[in-house]
């Protein structure tokens, strides 16, 4: 149960009526956009929310307990505020929503009535709609390590702790096939597969920013698995880190990172847990490591 601040709830308690929802947005990138359904614009805590962009909201379904808390939001298409090609390049994927009830006469009388992350988003010609997930649906998510043969970082995250930077290389785009395919050049290391796995990132053109999955390298030749929101241009450059499959043999052999491998390759497979007793020696309980 919320608690009105003190000024709130003395101008509820007169029975006045000018209250208004705002919404603040703030993307992944940083960015920070405000809206409200007042029919002017307000401003407070930083941030002004805009009347024009025709942001309303569903009715906002709350429960006691861990169930995940929804709220839809729908707008305009604007070339000012929100546009489609923010939409399609993801950049309001898993962007914070706070919900404020605010008194348009006084915006120092306001609550934050909840917090949560824009999910499913749709969009169409003129107009667009998003799922608000509320907090509790992090307590869904699946956390903590995977106890398997495969490390489980991210290639040179705080527990992989190798130097992506010898690894990275810039390119060029010298050929496009459907969107995804692509012929580049200038790689630091064109040999085939160098980059599969990995990660590149456009640094020019419609696509400026955004990064994809490689699916495969081969030499002068790169796969995404996706394709982007935009299309590919001859001369887009773009940086790509080389891809790691996570198993020990490539982290020994092509990055010479063993000593920081995150996966536990010595477990014994099904296989040997499966086998029965036999007279050939092979299982004395000792380590199959040494052996």
């Amino acid at each position: 149960m919320k608690s009105l601040p003190a000024g709130l709830q003395t101008f509820l308690n007169a029975g006045e009526t000018t209250m208004a929802h705002c919404w603040r947005v703030t993307r992944t990138d940083g960015v920070v956009q405000g809206f409200t359904e007042h029919d002017e614009n307000l401003t407070f805590a930083g941030t002004t929310f805009l009347a024009a962009s025709g942001f309303t909201a569903s009715q906002i379904e709350s429960s006691i307990g861990l169930s995940v808390d929804n709220l839809n939001a729908e707008g305009a298409l604007d070339s000012d505020t929100i546009n489609e090609d923010d939409l399609a390049a993801g950049r309001y994927d898993d962007a914070l929503v706070e919900l404020f009830w605010v008194n348009w006469m006084n915006v120092a009388q306001r609550i934050l009535l909840s917090k949560g992350n824009i999910g499913q988003v749709k969009r169409g010609e003129l107009a667009f709609s998003a799922e608000l997930r509320s907090q509790t649906n992090r307590l869904q998510q699946r956390t903590g390590r995977s106890y398997q043969r495969t490390c489980d970082a991210i290639l040179g995250d705080s527990r992989c702790k190798f130097n992506v930077a010898t690894v990275t290389s810039s390119g060029a785009v010298t050929n496009v096939e459907d969107n995804r395919r692509m012929n580049v050049s200038g790689l630091s290391n064109d040999t085939g597969g160098f980059y599969s796995s990995g990660v590149l990132t456009f640094t020019s053109g419609l696509n400026d920013g955004l990064r994809f999955e490689v699916k495969a390298h081969s030499t002068g030749a790169i796969a995404l698995w996706e394709r982007p929101p935009f299309l590919i241009g001859v001369g887009d450059t773009f940086s790509v880190v080389a891809g790691c499959d996570k198993s020990i043999e490539t982290c020994h052999s092509k990055f010479g990172n063993t000593i920081n491998f995150q996966g536990f390759n010595l477990i014994p497979g099904n296989d040997y847990l499966t086998r029965y007793a036999t007279r050939d020696g092979s299982q004395r309980g000792g380590s199959i490591f040494n052996d």
